[in-house]
């Protein structure tokens, strides 16, 4: 019995640090998330000014998945971005990003903000513990000239996205839709 309640004591008394180490992670994980888009969208809107939304096709494809790397070996998270309906085969969202993204579609649905959501996480894979976090990405006005609906997308845009995704899901979205998400993990 008496190891049984020493036991009991010790998980207890160490609860508050994994709180606490949950909250710092959920912190940095925040900062990392939030100041990749920003980045991403001003590229965007630079490339839109100069070559229209045809040349911004190539920063999505080409620069994002670089900007990601950087700030992965910058940072030491795993950095990339998901969604349900991909346009990149290497965005296709693993089982637990799967389950955060409808789960986020579920969310907007009973009329949470696209903005506010976010999810993070102590999750075991396989022998290891790592931690995940992922913070929607609603569809700013800009993303809509290649992801928004059939009148939104011009013939040049179509044709250089079926040109490069021929399995392209990623369009018929509307302002402030979910897109899908950025996501990050870290082993512990």
């Amino acid at each position: 019995m008496n190891r049984l309640l020493t036991a009991l004591l010790a998980a207890a008394l160490a609860a508050p640090a994994f709180a606490a180490d949950d909250a710092a992670l959920l912190d940095e994980a925040r900062k990392v998330a939030t100041s990749i888009p920003p980045k991403l969208l001003k590229v965007l809107d630079e490339e839109i000014k100069k070559g229209g939304p045809e040349g911004a096709i190539e920063v999505c494809r080409e620069r994002a998945p670089k900007m990601a790397a950087a700030a992965s070996a910058e940072t030491g998270w795993g950095i990339r971005r998901v969604s349900l309906k991909n346009r990149n085969p290497k965005a296709v969202p693993d089982a637990w990003e799967r389950s955060v993204l409808e789960d986020f579609d579920k969310r907007t649905a009973a009329g949470e903000k696209p903005t506010s959501l976010e999810k993070g996480e102590v999750v075991a894979e396989g022998d290891k513990k790592v931690y995940r976090y992922m913070k929607a990405l609603p569809t700013q006005d800009l993303c809509l000239s290649c992801h928004g609906t059939a009148d939104r997308i011009t013939p040049a845009v179509k044709a250089k996205l079926d040109a490069l995704y021929p399995e392209d899901k990623a369009i018929g979205y509307g302002a402030a839709e979910i897109r899908g998400a950025i996501t990050l993990k870290k082993p512990l």
